[in-house]
């Protein structure tokens, strides 16, 4: 069965220091690229949003963390991050990118927010990702990176949705830890069948 290793959004802007920071994201990048040696195919995710997009506080006048009604449903305003050509928007430094077969780029639509690998937030654009993994025969998908609660968590999500087999390692990930947010989605996870596992 083939497999691959989904590494989410280590991006500056996700670590210390940046504008959506998530608590010791730097801590998990060594750990990261060490378990790359375990895998042929190796994915990363990368935010990557125009500065116009409809999910910022600031662009909708708006308090930081508050919520709005969108045409897809309720979406959480974020501090402006990962902003195209930004170096909030680039990979840690620390993270090894030379061993993946591909970069996926999400949240590119300025009218849609996208936490998942597979879909934006409306459930129906798709990023291609499936596309490209059942071509590849890969049935079997381990995923760590940033943040555990929101880009993992519905990456994860979709993906068993979609009838993969799918395990996140949890001492690879961090989480925001917004409003219960982490402990909603571990038990969301185990409740679909998504196997949450340590590498180390």
């Amino acid at each position: 069965m083939g497999t691959a290793l989904i590494i989410i959004d280590v991006q500056n802007d996700f670590c210390p220091g940046g504008a959506l920071e998530v608590k010791d994201g730097e801590k998990i990048i060594e750990p990261i690229n060490s378990a790359q040696d375990k895998f042929e195919t190796i994915i990363l995710t990368q935010d990557w949003h125009p500065k116009d997009h409809s999910s910022f506080a600031s662009n909708n006048s708006a308090e930081v963390y508050s919520k709005i009604e969108m045409d897809y449903g309720s979406q959480i305003l974020w501090p402006d991050h990962c902003i195209q050509g930004s170096i909030g928007a680039n990979f840690h430094k620390n993270l090894n990118i030379n061993n993946s077969n591909l970069i996926l780029r999400k949240g590119c639509n300025p009218k849609i927010d996208s936490y998942s690998a597979f879909f934006e937030n409306d459930k129906n654009t798709t990023t291609g990702l499936e596309g490209y993994l059942k071509k590849k025969e890969i049935k079997r998908l381990y995923l760590c990176g940033l943040a555990f609660d929101y880009c993992v968590f519905y990456s994860a999500l979709d993906g068993v949705n979609l009838g993969f087999e799918v395990f996140v390692f949890q001492d690879l990930t961090k989480a925001i830890k917004l409003n219960n947010s982490e402990k909603i989605a571990k038990k969301t996870m185990i409740e679909k069948g998504i196997k949450l596992i340590n590498y180390f």
